[in-house]
């Protein structure tokens, strides 16, 4: 074989190497994981009313983000350090049937992007999220669970909210505010604010509505920096980053953060998780009424 050939099926296979290895997920590290697990709460918000079950679903039909494994370890290491509920990671859509879907009393879709559900084209999964919800379970977002839905506007309007962009980006800081620093879901926080490297979701209004669901987290537009990121428009002066609502009988908890890997170490955050998803699954009863913002923000540039 001719050099240059040698050169060209090498070059290829290096290219088809390095594209394999992106669709893969890296495993988490050991000394990764014990930074998880020293950071995780010892001890549940509140006792379990009865043992409880949390479907992790990871599944990503689009964008597939590198945190998705952190937090499945994070999850795991949450359930089995606290005793607060028992998880099950999966990838496999047909969980979603009820006869599968109802051993579980929350769902937490971690990272998941571009799920192609439909009532046209998949009708029983659709049936089965629906009515686990509205009967009574928990949806728990973790940051991409909005980036989801496009052919199913019903649950978009369940979720608060779609991806539309991030003019915040993973590399920056941003400043966050607690709007409800009283609230049970926000406590770890201690009514201060805080600045913190990762992605942020922009929050398009109609879908997003501080009169749809009760906003605890958003970001700080009275920082410079956050309030001077690249792109952003008027609607971007109201950007949630954590709220909670009822959907019949359940409930939905969904917070923005968790883009980059470390925030799966980070104690306030993981505690901010602990108790969304245990108001997720009944167990923290708290105000989740919506409520109209009492200052609003500055308009960006």
């Amino acid at each position: 074989m001719k050099t240059g050939w040698k050169i060209a099926l090498l070059t290829a296979l290096m290219f088809a190497w390095f594209g394999a290895l992106a669709g893969c997920t890296l495993a988490v590290t050991e000394p990764e994981i014990q930074k998880i697990k020293q950071a995780m709460p010892d001890k549940p918000i509140i006792k379990p009313q009865k043992p409880r079950k949390l479907l992790v679903f990871s599944l990503c039909q689009g964008f597939k983000h590198g945190s998705i494994p952190y937090w499945d370890e994070a999850l795991k290491i949450m359930g089995e350090k606290t005793g607060a509920f028992e998880v099950t990671v999966s990838m496999d859509l047909n969980i979603l049937k009820a006869e599968t879907l109802n051993q579980f009393d929350a769902i937490c879709f971690n990272n998941t992007t571009g799920l192609k559900l439909s009532t046209k084209d998949t009708p029983e999964l659709c049936q089965g999220l629906m009515d686990f919800v509205k009967g009574g379970k928990g949806i728990v977002g973790i940051h991409a669970a909005t980036d989801n839905f496009n052919q199913w506007p019903d649950m978009q309007e369940v979720m608060g909210g779609k991806f539309t962009g991030h003019p915040w980006g993973g590399g920056g800081t941003w400043a966050v505010k607690i709007d409800e620093p009283g609230h049970p879901l926000t406590q770890m926080f201690r009514g201060k604010g805080f600045k913190i490297n990762d992605e942020i979701y922009r929050t398009d209004p109609p879908l997003y509505s501080r009169a749809k669901q009760r906003v605890l987290v958003s970001l700080d537009l009275s920082d410079p920096a956050t309030a001077g990121a690249d792109g952003l428009k008027p609607t971007d002066a109201d950007t949630g980053i954590t709220w909670i609502k009822t959907v019949g009988k359940g409930r939905l908890f969904y917070c923005s953060l968790g883009h980059n890997n470390h925030l799966t170490w980070m104690p306030e955050l993981l505690q901010h998780y602990l108790a969304g998803i245990q108001f997720a699954m009944g167990d923290l009863p708290c105000d989740a009424k919506p409520i109209r913002a009492s200052q609003p923000q500055p308009n960006p540039n």
